[in-house]
């Protein structure tokens, strides 16, 4: 099944504002310390246990990851502000800032390419995907109930 960028880019956007809403929702847990405070406090307890510290070096390297492959494509595809998104990608949430990337490469891609889709997905792809999503959305339903 091809996949227009259009769709691709609304799911993107959808994925930005649920990241958001999943990501501040617990950080503002944090922000009656003040900024200085808050940051401690909020990095301290990445190191609380075994699995925040897990966590926390795998995602620490996945956006290292990410962020050559977009500066990589940010390059390739004469997008400009690619710094940009790093940067906010660490004071925001990585999980926000890379599925906007992601809408401008499409524009990108579709400026270069107007009539091609975006990918084509099979229907083990799309259960594979609704699997994920559905967990992503359970998971961050499950922190902000604790929040």
């Amino acid at each position: 099944m091809p996949v227009s960028r259009k769709i691709l880019c609304i799911l993107y956007g959808l994925i930005a504002v649920l990241a958001l809403l999943g990501t501040w929702g617990n950080n503002l847990a944090y922000l009656h310390q003040g900024p200085v405070a808050a940051n401690l406090a909020f990095w301290r307890d990445t190191l609380a246990n075994p699995a925040s510290r897990s966590i926390t070096v795998d995602l620490f390297f996945l956006a290292f990851a990410v962020f050559v492959w977009m500066l990589l494509e940010a390059r390739r595809l004469s997008m400009r502000g690619v710094w940009l998104y790093l940067i906010l990608g660490m004071l925001i949430a990585i999980s926000v800032t890379v599925p906007v990337f992601l809408i401008n490469r499409e524009l990108a891609l579709l400026e270069r390419e107007p009539s091609s889709p975006a990918g084509r997905l099979g229907v083990a792809d799309i259960a594979g995907l609704i699997i994920v999503a559905g967990a992503s959305a359970v998971y961050a339903a499950l922190s902000l109930l604790k929040a």
